[in-house]
């Protein structure tokens, strides 16, 4: 495929041919891509982490939650799988904001996403080197700090990069098929025996997420908002798809099936095993387990269940796979980034440098760029809280709620985006529910999510005087305001460069399969 329109290599302008190759035409299938992004999901540290958090807001009702959200983002996926048809490049939501709505606020976006994904990369290897340090030294009494796991976890994911994305896809897969497998035994287990209490559909019932009494005996009060986007959080990286375009073998057809699979597939499980979850403590012992788990008194309200209905043996695999999934989520997220930088880099926006590729087709020098960046992220979270406890509970806690709350803030924009195209540009393709009624639904479930975060931001933190969760949105908007700046600039000094902005798109005519 051409990377990028022939142009000279004037300052700004897309590399040519001979010096960016562009990225592996044909290299992944739909297996290869939906390992990319359902392991970005993170299935295994999504039902540890969130589960909880839900529970925390909906008491036994999470399991509703997770239905809701699985509704809500089906719906929003109806718009953005008929943009993923006309629309074939790395660059994603940029290119579909872009495209939608105009070069200024798709550049805004672009740049809010590129950096919503580092903190991502970031967070999750803060959390991968916490349970790294507290698995290795339980399992063979080596005591190491966190920071020693997340710059070797960092660094394996620089090499990954280096190579061909099919070896990337394959590591991910073998992570995502272990994580779901000890999943899939802990409800075989649960279901078998019946639970604490046997089955009940109450934590299927919507209702039951606000003032849930079982939240309200334990907590104190039930935070519905909280249930909702802890379910949300668990579907970030659903939309990866996009991303992976242009390394795809049939893009257009793989893009459908690969986001419809995976939001419905994470969905389906979600709800089985945040189920599980309440059967196995039943109705009043599920939230009690997270109050115990918040008080430091068990790592995992999950651990328990295993032990109980499994046998220690799962417990020990549960703990392990936590670590490689953490690191197999990180590493998804990585290569997400990379490929925002490398769009950005081709179109001439940021340095053109991040538009060459290595001779096996990868981003290397957009990799190169987020390791530095994930690096020195990650660097000043140590400084701040060296503690084991500081990378899972700040890096690994505090940086989400920026990302999520990014991701979600553009998730609505290329909800409008979606609509206005249709009106606009492609009106041959203006379908009443997938271009118009799926998008408004959408918008309107990205922004309420938004609101969540923000009003809840400090119970999810735990920390209503940090600086950083203060900020939070303010930092979000900031950076979406620093783009469309950028991109007015663009149009007024060097409307060359300008005209390139998510314009690139992988042209029909080659073969299926092509490299560059």
């Amino acid at each position: 495929m051409t990377a990028a329109p022939t142009a000279g290599p004037q300052a700004g302008a897309p590399l040519p041919p001979e010096e960016s190759d562009g990225l592996a035409g044909g290299a992944l299938g739909l297996t290869s891509v939906l390992f990319c992004i359902v392991t970005g999901a993170a299935p295994l540290a999504a039902m540890l982490f969130n589960v909880p958090v839900a529970t925390l807001g909906g008491g036994y009702a999470s399991p509703a939650a997770f239905a809701v959200a699985t509704v809500a983002l089906t719906i929003f996926s109806v718009g953005y799988i008929a943009m993923c048809r006309r629309v074939t490049s790395a660059g994603g939501f940029y290119t579909f904001v872009t495209r939608g709505l105009g070069r200024v606020l798709g550049l805004g976006s672009g740049l809010l996403i590129a950096l919503c994904y580092m903190v991502f990369t970031a967070a999750v290897t803060g959390t991968m080197g916490y349970f790294a340090s507290t698995t290795v030294a339980s399992l063979t009494g080596l005591e190491l700090p966190a920071w020693v796991y997340m710059i070797v976890g960092l660094a394996l994911m620089t090499a990954f990069a280096l190579f061909h994305i099919e070896l990337t896809a394959k590591v991910l897969g073998v992570a995502l098929v272990a994580e779901v497998v000890v999943l899939v035994v802990l409800a075989v287990g649960v279901f078998a025996s019946g639970g604490a209490e046997g089955f009940s559909l109450a934590p299927l019932n919507p209702l039951a997420i606000f003032d849930n009494p079982a939240a309200v005996q334990v907590f104190g009060a039930g935070a519905s908002g909280i249930a909702l986007f802890a379910a949300f959080w668990s579907w970030v990286g659903f939309e990866m798809a996009p991303n992976y375009a242009e390394e795809t073998r049939d893009p257009h057809k793989i893009a459908r099936t690969a986001t419809y699979g995976s939001v419905i597939g994470l969905g389906v499980l979600y709800v089985i095993i945040s189920y599980v979850y309440v059967t196995g403590w039943g109705l009043t012992g599920a939230v009690e387990a997270v109050q115990a788990q918040y008080a430091g008194e068990i790592a995992s309200a999950f651990y328990p269940l295993t032990d109980r209905y499994v046998g220690a043996w799962a417990t020990v695999l549960m703990e392990i796979l936590i670590v490689t999934g953490s690191f197999a989520c990180a590493m998804a997220f990585y290569n997400t980034s990379a490929r925002y930088l490398f769009a950005l880099g081709r179109e001439g926006v940021l340095p053109t440098a991040l538009a060459r590729t290595s001779h096996r087709h990868s981003p290397v020098v957009a990799s190169m760029t987020v390791t530095a960046l994930v690096g020195l992220y990650c660097l000043a979270f140590v400084l701040y809280d060296p503690s084991n406890e500081g990378a899972l509970l700040k890096l690994g806690t505090w940086s989400p709620l920026l990302g999520v709350l990014g991701i979600l803030g553009v998730q609505a924009l290329v909800s409008i985006a979606i609509i206005r195209y249709f009106l606009t540009t492609a009106r041959d393709g203006f379908r009443w529910w997938s271009t118009l009624v799926a998008p408004v639904l959408g918008f309107a479930a990205m922004a309420g999510a938004c609101v969540l975060l923000i009003v809840n931001r400090y119970d999810l933190a735990g920390a209503a005087d940090a600086a950083f969760i203060v900020l939070l949105p303010w930092v979000v908007l900031a950076v979406f305001v620093a783009g469309l700046v950028l991109g007015l600039v663009l149009r007024s000094r060097y409307p060359d460069r300008y005209t390139r902005i998510g314009q690139f798109e992988v042209p029909e005519t080659e073969p299926t399969g092509a490299a560059a």
